[in-house]
């Protein structure tokens, strides 16, 4: 059975969106798994841009080449799977991987956190700038810089996929998701199922446009990286206050529900309140890189 949407008539038209892209036989290609590619190359061709832009770096020099960011796509693509599913099965639903560890492998059905990705991907950043000698924070800043792209396309797979959706909702906005995923994890749907936030497009909007173009601004305007460690605290920070803002318009994840019985607390704001809290601190005690004294 195809997934479809159904919408109130108040609501803006939406398509009927399969979430399989191509099917040849057996193998599927789905949109969330087209997002996660689509974004990895583009930040890792971005980064290449910014470190081939000399006026963007003190004293006109990258501290690294764009022959290192060839390199270093393999490792990131390795830290954000590794680090985004294993942050999934630790944070959102251990008791069920504990009970069923094989799915753990069963990717294509989606689970992937951004908190544990980003740890994976900052693991490979400082193992790999220590390896070739660049300033971990440089690396940190640049591949950042181009992280929200994918970010928003991710958001978007997850609107087509259903999943993730938004607590009951009464603007005019609000989609009524009704598909097979959301058979399986509420029942059937009935026709007077209550609209829900569209979160994920709220999320792909903060988290993937207003976020690039912040970050856009602090390279190419204000010059940051410069100033090594603000623009990767810029966009932990920015991701940070995203998602903890569209938590108060997202359905809790169903196996974990509200946290501590306060009806609003979830865990993608405890686990967001760190890294808002980390980007200050980058920000605030970032420092522009010594000039050198001519001779």
């Amino acid at each position: 059975m195809n997934d479809y949407l159904l919408l109130p008539l108040a609501s803006l038209g939406f398509p009927n969106i399969n979430p399989i892209l191509v099917q040849i036989g057996p193998l599927a290609v789905h949109w969330y798994g087209v997002g996660y590619i689509v974004g990895i190359l583009f930040a890792w061709w971005y980064a290449k841009r910014l470190a081939a832009n000399a006026t963007l770096w003190p004293g006109g020099v990258a501290p690294m080449k764009p022959e290192d960011l060839d390199d270093f796509i393999v490792w990131a693509a390795i830290g954000v799977v590794l680090g985004g599913r294993t942050g999934y099965v630790l944070f959102y639903d251990l008791a069920r991987y504990l009970a069923h560890p094989l799915d753990i492998l069963a990717v294509w059905q989606g689970g992937m956190s951004f908190h544990g990705g980003l740890l994976g991907v900052i693991l490979a950043m400082t193992l790999f700038s220590l390896k070739r000698g660049i300033r971990t924070w440089s690396l940190f800043d640049v591949v950042a810089a181009g992280v929200p792209v994918g970010l928003g396309l991710v958001r978007v797979a997850n609107f087509i996929n259903a999943e993730l959706w938004g607590r009951v909702t009464d603007v005019s906005w609000g989609v009524v998701f009704c598909n097979d995923r959301i058979r399986q994890a509420m029942g059937d749907c009935p026709a007077g199922l209550d609209p829900r936030h569209p979160s994920q497009l709220y999320e792909a909007f903060l988290e993937g446009i207003v976020l690039f173009l912040v970050l856009r601004i602090l390279t190419h305007s204000r010059l940051k990286l410069k100033t090594p460690r603000f623009v990767g605290g810029a966009f932990i920070c920015g991701y940070g206050l995203s998602r903890i803002f569209v938590e108060f318009f997202r359905e809790p994840d169903q196996q974990l529900g509200y946290l501590l019985g306060t009806g609003w607390l979830t865990m993608g704001m405890v686990l967001s309140t760190p890294m808002v809290l980390a980007g200050i601190w980058a920000m605030a005690t970032a420092r522009p890189v010594p000039q050198p004294r001519p001779a």
